[in-house]
């Protein structure tokens, strides 16, 4: 069985890694990857720190590009990468637009999709933008699809999705950052290149300090938003001067130009360059608190125990929700500043869950042993 896995950015990269590995460990199926380039220097860094040598890298990304150039692109050059590779089934993740693009041009040339984190919901198609729509889009598409919870699965079954065409397996990030993880904590010249590096990149040894980290990036959040939420980190960063403030800077410029005016030149705010995900993971593992509006580093949060503080209108990830851990403020400044003061005025230990919502264990594993048996009349016997 020929499987053709896409993806397009550094989080969806990220999150389909593990699933890869246990594609490629199958000598029943021949496993390829296509990557479009959709952010190219981030998707790059991702594959890298996996050592990932795509098959194909259609390198898409433009500047300035448009949602409509985007899409237009990758439909047309992802329906060629099947034409030369023929793949029997097309192996989608998440809700980036290289997922919904690369299940659309799936869908017309009439091979299986099989969308892996399917079923997130906030049920407002313009939060996150265009995210929610094109998963909700994808599971339309979708030949099957894995749920990463049981929540995810009621939210496809309440969209008349068949049960037979869905799994819940859990969420790959847990299996992505025990890797990061177990290799920081287990390997000693890991863990010193890492603090060697972000020692550079900081200034300052991030074991020894007190730190919020912070991410900016969501597309809807462009503008007012992020001027709120920085204007926010200003307000705390004054409050607390002891504290360290860590905002890896998106390399968007709709995105970075709002930031780098805002925050740059303030003594205890690092406005960096994107990370290694494992440098990532190390900040991540030892943050005080995190502030974000993404929707991976919410799961990963969790998964470290971490209090979170979601600025987003509202979370497709209510699992973490009611364990505590995430708190949506939106970009509202003043609720921005309160809820991270109680917090950084009595800041807790992780609090990793007992029973982790987003799953744990072998999860690339059971995917690839559910496709492998509901898709057993194509496999060739080698």
């Amino acid at each position: 069985m020929k499987v053709m896995a896409i993806v397009g950015t550094r989080p969806d990269t990220i999150k389909l890694a593990p699933v890869y590995f246990e594609l490629k460990s199958r000598p029943n199926l021949s496993t390829f990857l296509c990557a479009t380039g959709q952010h190219m220097e981030m998707l790059e860094q991702a594959l890298d720190i996996f050592d990932i040598i795509p098959d194909v890298n259609l390198k898409i990304m433009s500047k300035n590009q448009t949602l409509e150039s985007l899409s237009s692109k990758l439909i047309s050059e992802i329906s060629k990468v099947f034409k030369t590779y023929n793949p029997d089934i097309v192996l989608v993740h998440g809700d980036t637009t290289t997922a919904f693009c690369g299940a659309l041009a799936a869908f017309y040339s009439e091979i299986p999709v099989i969308h892996i984190e399917a079923g997130l919901r906030t049920s407002n198609i313009y939060e996150p933008f265009p995210e929610e729509f094109n998963r909700q889009a994808i599971a339309r598409l979708a030949d099957f699809n894995f749920a990463p919870t049981s929540k995810a699965k009621n939210n496809l079954l309440n969209e008349g999705i068949n049960i037979d065409k869905i799994e819940v397996s859990g969420n790959t990030v847990v299996e992505a950052l025990s890797i990061m993880k177990k290799r920081i904590d287990e390997d000693s010249n890991v863990a010193e290149k890492v603090l060697m590096r972000l020692n550079k990149i900081l200034g300052f040894n991030y074991l020894n300090e007190n730190f919020v980290l912070i991410t900016l990036h969501r597309r809807e959040n462009f503008g007012s938003g992020i001027i709120n939420i920085c204007n926010a980190i200003l307000d705390l960063s004054t409050k607390f001067s002891s504290i360290k403030f860590i905002l890896p800077v998106h390399l968007n410029p709709s995105v970075s130009t709002d930031i780098y005016k805002l925050l740059s030149g303030r003594a205890n705010v690092f406005l960096i360059n994107p990370l290694s995900y494992i440098d990532f993971v190390a900040l991540m593992s030892r943050a005080t608190l995190i502030i974000t509006d993404s929707g991976g580093i919410q799961e990963e949060a969790v998964s470290l125990g971490k209090f979170t503080l979601v600025t987003r209108h509202s979370t497709e990830r209510e699992e973490g929700f009611e364990s505590g851990l995430l708190e949506v403020v939106a970009t509202d400044r003043k609720k921005i500043v309160e809820r991270a003061t109680s917090f950084l005025l009595a800041p807790k230990l992780s609090q990793i869950p007992e029973i982790n919502p987003f799953g744990s264990g072998k999860i690339s594993k059971l995917i690839v042993d559910d496709l492998v048996s509901r898709y057993a009349s194509i496999i060739k016997t080698f």
